[in-house]
C-alpha cells in the first residue's frame, strides 16, 4: 500500500498538532506548514494526495493558498479541504467556489475528518 500523505497548512501550532494526530490515527503520514507559502513550497516537493488548509493566516489566506495549488501540476488530482472556524452555510459556498472540495470545521472530530479523507 503505498504512503498517503497530507499537509496541514495552520498558522497555530495547537490546530496543526491534532489534526496531524487525527490523521495518523487514520493511517496517514502527516506534515505541517505554517503558512500558504510554505503549504505550495511543499506540496510542489512532496506531493500529498490532501491538505488540510486554515482559511485565516497572515500573509497568503487560504483561498490564495487554495488557488495558487490548484494552479500547480499536481493541483486538480489535489484534495483540498478548508480547515476553519467559519461555518456559516454563505461561506461553505464561497469556499467551495474558490475550489476547496470541501470544509472541516474546527474544532474538528476524527469521525467527521475520517468522513472526508475516507475514500482516499
Amino acid at each position: 500500500m503505498s504512503e498517503r500523505l497530507a499537509l496541514v497548512v495552520d498558522d497555530h501550532p495547537t490546530n496543526r498538532l491534532l489534526a496531524v494526530a487525527l490523521l495518523k490515527k487514520l493511517g496517514w503520514t502527516a506534515q505541517e506548514a505554517d503558512s500558504g507559502e510554505t503549504a505550495i513550497r511543499l506540496t510542489a516537493t512532496r506531493q500529498p494526495q490532501l491538505v488540510l488548509l486554515d482559511i485565516s493566516m497572515p500573509g497568503l489566506s487560504g483561498e490564495e493558498t487554495c488557488t495558487r495549488l490548484r494552479q500547480t501540476a499536481n493541483g486538480a488530482a489535489l484534495r483540498i479541504i478548508a480547515y476553519t472556524a467559519h461555518a456559516y452555510p454563505e461561506e461553505r459556498a464561497a469556499f467551495l467556489a474558490a475550489g476547496f472540495d470541501d470544509v472541516l470545521v474546527k474544532p474538528i472530530s476524527r469521525q467527521r475528518l475520517a468522513e472526508l479523507v475516507g475514500g482516499l
